[in-house]
């Protein structure tokens, strides 16, 4: 599914050290090799009340000197903190620990709301289900959205949930069984290719416009326009990586309009893999000065890093960097 696979190595700061009450790490790695990661991933610590590591911190701090991408999984991102590599920056953790992460390194801004962070190499994630969130967004990133949805399909999990979706939603749950969104989404997905309006969902779900708003908001914490539009990159993304449709057709089929595909795909949680597949440039046709063509002649470079607003991305039309506003 993963070709080629990541390699993991699990590291300590103790020979012999146990970890998740009692389970024991053969061959544990140094802080050395920690350093050396690609990807350095820190899981939920113990207690927040007490420091990391001396060691791990200095492992953290050099590994962020040398461009490392570094995540701090729940209350992993207090070790995160304690490197001073969060400070001026915007994190989260799980929400019962949210306070006490603000309280004990106020540089940083913390939001106990979201189920993830990104800035830059560094990612912060709330608890477990949100850490999955996280690493899914993170081969994504890596792998590309085909990838992806095949991983969450074995886990039985969603394939993406948008970092600024609430970690939880304080509704009572219903005497009486309720259908929820379940219907009206897969109606819509079955559906992207045609206009929706939110007066079609609410017909959908039999509910009037502003109880479906409500609904939307209380599970998705998004607009029900906000989910169509992420559900329409996706979908276009999906298209991008696995059929040989030509781009500019993927737009029309799935915005009708390329401005707005170009908009939606220049939004902070439109994230597009690192590398793209080689091929991409020929499979831009039509006119090749639209806003979908230029992006995309762009986004083929393989020198790609990371396509948010306010990254860098190669022009390979100028042969320069360009930053995303």
């Amino acid at each position: 599914m993963i070709d080629p696979p990541y390699e993991l190595v699990l590291c300590s700061t103790d020979p012999g050290a146990s970890v998740a009450s009692g389970f024991l790490v053969p061959d544990a790695g140094t802080m050395d090799e920690l350093v050396a990661a690609d990807t350095i991933i820190v899981p939920a610590c113990a207690d927040v009340r007490q420091p990391a590591p001396a060691v791990l911190v200095e492992a953290i701090r050099r590994a962020h000197d040398r461009g490392t991408r570094i995540v701090g999984l729940c209350s992993g991102a207090f070790a995160l903190a304690e490197a001073g590599i969060l400070d001026g920056k915007r994190a989260t953790t799980h929400w019962m620990y949210a306070d006490a992460l603000a309280s004990q390194y106020p540089g940083i801004e913390v939001d106990p709301a979201v189920l993830y962070t990104t800035d830059g190499n560094i990612f912060t994630s709330a608890g477990t289900a949100a850490a999955i969130d996280l690493c899914l967004e993170l081969v994504r990133r890596d792998r590309g959205a085909a990838v992806v949805n095949e991983l969450a399909r074995r886990l039985v999990v969603p394939p993406h949930r948008a970092a600024d979706q609430a970690q939880f939603v304080p509704v009572q749950v219903p005497l009486e069984p309720s259908t929820g969104l379940g219907p009206v989404v897969e109606w819509a997905r079955g559906h992207l290719h045609n206009r929706i309006t939110l007066a079609d969902l609410a017909d959908v779900a039999h509910v009037s416009r502003r109880t479906l708003i409500r609904r939307f908001d209380g599970e998705y914490g998004l607009t029900p326009s906000q989910w169509l539009l992420s559900e329409r990159i996706r979908r276009a993304q999906h298209l991008l990586e696995s059929t040989d449709l030509p781009i500019d057709r993927i737009a029309r089929v799935r915005f009708r309009y390329t401005d707005q595909f170009a908009a939606g795909i220049r939004a902070p949680s439109a994230h597009l893999p690192q590398r793209i597949p080689g091929h991409l440039p020929a499979r831009v046709s039509g006119d090749l000065t639209s806003p979908v063509a230029r992006i995309y002649r762009d986004l083929a470079s393989e020198r790609l890093v990371h396509y948010h607003r306010g990254a860098v991305i190669w022009n390979a039309s100028t042969q320069s960097t360009e930053r995303v506003r």
